[in-house]
């Protein structure tokens, strides 16, 4: 049973990101970008199944978006490693930084060959679209969690 529920979990997270993804498609791609589903990035501080359920939300995002394998790839590996870095972080209001940091640096580098964007350009619009996403949405639904955790069955990584 406590598979089935983290497999649950896994399929909701990764779900709701896709559609806010699609949802807010217009903001979501390209090299100035707010992808709302990325203030989700926050959930592995205190849900372990958030890891999974962000990398395969992204996938599927990603292939919807239409840059091909670099950005199936590329995007979805830096949301992975982004993910896994916040379940390790301490303290809630560092939870959203690994997110801003890994796709600011990290999807600047395809975007800025696929594009030929300057790269330094390229970082501060997609960390500007991170903080919008992860600290101006994701850090109070993070906060709003962490108060709700008991009602809500949350995992106890750092709460």
């Amino acid at each position: 049973m406590k598979k089935f529920n983290y497999l649950v979990r896994v399929a909701m997270i990764g779900a709701i990101y896709v559609i806010l993804t699609i949802i807010f498609a217009p903001i979501s791609y390209g090299p100035v970008q707010v992808r709302i589903a990325e203030a989700l990035v926050v959930l592995p501080f205190i849900e372990p199944s958030a890891i999974i359920g962000l990398f395969v939300g992204c996938i599927l995002a990603n292939i919807y978006g239409g840059l091909g394998m670099v950005d199936i790839i590329g995007g979805s590996f830096c949301t992975l490693i982004a993910a896994y870095l916040t379940s390790k972080v301490k303290n809630p209001k560092l939870a959203p930084l690994p997110p801003v940091i890994i796709n600011a640096f990290g999807v600047s580098i395809y975007l800025h060959l696929l594009f030929d964007l300057p790269y330094w350009i390229t970082v501060l619009y997609i960390g500007i679209g991170e903080v919008v996403a992860c600290y101006i949405l994701g850090y109070p639904l993070l906060i709003l969690l962490i108060k709700n955790k008991n009602r809500l069955g949350l995992g106890e990584n750092h709460i």
